[in-house]
């Protein structure tokens, strides 16, 4: 069963790009929370963390190029945003491969409690910048 689906209402942003990354940052949310709660190899956990890390990091790359390049005001504060859950996930990784942490529920909670909140509150906010 899927921790998080994407749906317009609560995540659309307008914004093709952000939207369709939003889209594959879910699923890998989904992919490693199955593989966590389910009981799967550690290595294949450690795998699915890793590419959603990644594409996290990408992601994040990618809006903030966007942000600066239209000059966007609310950029400064959008990127704090990003920089903080980068530093959680940058340090669960480390512990995770060192053998001191596991993926849990509660770890995929905080991740899809994190884009519930940012998405409507920071994202949908960049549209009208963007799309300028």
């Amino acid at each position: 069963m899927a921790l998080i689906t994407w749906n317009e209402k609560d995540h659309g942003t307008k914004v093709g790009f952000a939207d369709d990354e939003h889209k594959v940052l879910f699923d890998l949310l989904n992919t490693l929370y199955d593989k966590a709660i389910s009981g799967a190899e550690r290595a294949d956990i450690g795998k699915a963390l890793d590419a959603l890390i990644a594409c996290v990091v990408d992601h994040f790359a990618h809006e903030e190029k966007e942000m600066q390049a239209k000059s966007y005001g609310g950029y400064a504060r959008h990127k704090e945003e990003h920089d903080k859950l980068v530093a959680i996930c940058a340090g669960l990784q480390t512990k995770f491969h060192a053998g001191e942490a596991d993926v849990t529920d509660e770890v995929g909670q905080m991740v899809k409690g994190w884009l519930d909140s940012h998405i409507p509150a920071y994202d949908m906010l960049y549209a009208d910048a963007l799309n300028s």
